[in-house]
């Protein structure tokens, strides 16, 4: 009797333990989280937003495209956000975000306005949450209700940032790989692929395609002739670089499925658009040929997608912190040593 009494004594230890240590828990994320703390989040980051986009139409894009960048690099824990430091190698400066990354004044902007409201309740990394579908509804995309309940990171990680995030010039396989290694499937990558309706990339990240793919001396083949002299105009042989084109030619700031209907008439601005479409007996091009009759389709499946890379490591409980300033930690978690310093490689990715 004693010995069973000891086994449960032993047992109800453990499972208090347990239920205090800081193991990931999807579960908690809950739509409804700031309801009684801070109810009016929603509201204060789409005005913050709307007014944005009134001047830059292509900050909707970008917002959503920063929520992706941070949830591919160690999870949604807002370290794309963290600015160099003593401690922190900012993700900022892998190669994929280099010089590219847009939206990072708006997110402090945003934090401004909730801390105002709701002082030291709100994370950084539901912030980009938030962003990321305010700006799909403000483009006339798809709304849904977005988990709450993250916590901000302590860490940046600029090699994982490098490693992790898909180039604008992978295969297939190689962006299968790159989604699945986040539990994403082949829909959900061609459904968040979608999110390339709108924004725009510089020419650095498709010239390639123009005048010399792989080496060849000659244009990418699965370019649609016309639409290749329509970059070359933009993009001249040498120039530099930097000029902009937008990757829905037809609805450039809309969120719609043109993007499907660009990819079936050759029309893909990145080699790794027009990989779902044009490689040879690919799963993906029943994907995109029903996303590009059905918008209704392809805005459930991108729903479900944002709502599942939104669940990527995320933080909860007690776990990371609430930052007061999105591009920095907060100086208690510096002076207790929480914070690590990553290295560096090298890669690349779109731009929006």
């Amino acid at each position: 009797m004693n010995s069973l009494r000891a086994v449960a004594i032993a047992l109800c230890f453990i499972v208090a333990l347990f239920g205090v240590l800081p193991f990931p828990s999807n579960a908690q994320l809950n739509p409804s989280f700031y309801s009684k703390t801070c109810p009016n989040v929603s509201s204060i980051v789409r005005e913050v937003i709307r007014n944005v986009s009134k001047t830059d139409t292509r900050m909707l894009a970008s917002l959503v495209r920063l929520h992706f960048h941070d949830c591919f690099v160690q999870g949604c824990d807002a370290s794309v956000l963290l600015n160099n430091t003593a401690t922190i190698v900012s993700e900022q400066d892998a190669f994929p975000n280099r010089n590219s990354l847009r939206g990072l004044d708006v997110v402090n902007q945003i934090k401004t306005a909730v801390e105002k409201a709701c002082p030291n309740t709100v994370s950084c990394a539901d912030i980009l949450a938030l962003a990321a579908e305010l700006s799909s509804t403000l483009s006339q995309g798809p709304d849904w209700k977005v988990p709450l309940g993250r916590r901000d990171g302590l860490t940046a990680n600029q090699s994982l940032a490098n490693q992790n995030l898909p180039a604008p010039f992978n295969s297939l396989d190689q962006l299968k790989a790159a989604f699945a290694s986040q539990g994403l499937s082949t829909t959900d990558l061609v459904a968040l692929s979608g999110a390339h309706t709108f924004g725009r990339a510089h020419c650095s990240l498709f010239v390639s395609r123009l005048y010399n793919f792989s080496n060849t001396g000659s244009p990418d083949p699965t370019l649609n002739a016309t639409y290749l002299q329509q970059l070359r105009n933009i993009c001249p042989n040498g120039g530099p670089g930097t000029p902009l084109a937008s990757f829905d030619p037809t609805t450039p700031d809309k969120f719609d499925k043109n993007y499907y209907s660009n990819l079936q008439v050759k029309k893909g601005l990145l080699q790794s658009d027009q990989e779902l479409f044009s490689t040879s007996g690919a799963d993906t091009i029943s994907i995109v040929d029903n996303f590009a009759t059905d918008q209704k389709a392809f805005f459930e499946s991108f729903k479900a997608a944002m709502i599942k890379m939104g669940n990527i490591g995320v933080l909860t409980g007690n776990q990371g912190e609430i930052r007061k300033q999105c591009n920095f930690v907060n100086s208690k978690s510096v002076e207790l040593g929480l914070v690590n310093v990553a290295s560096t490689e090298e890669g690349m990715v779109s731009s929006m």
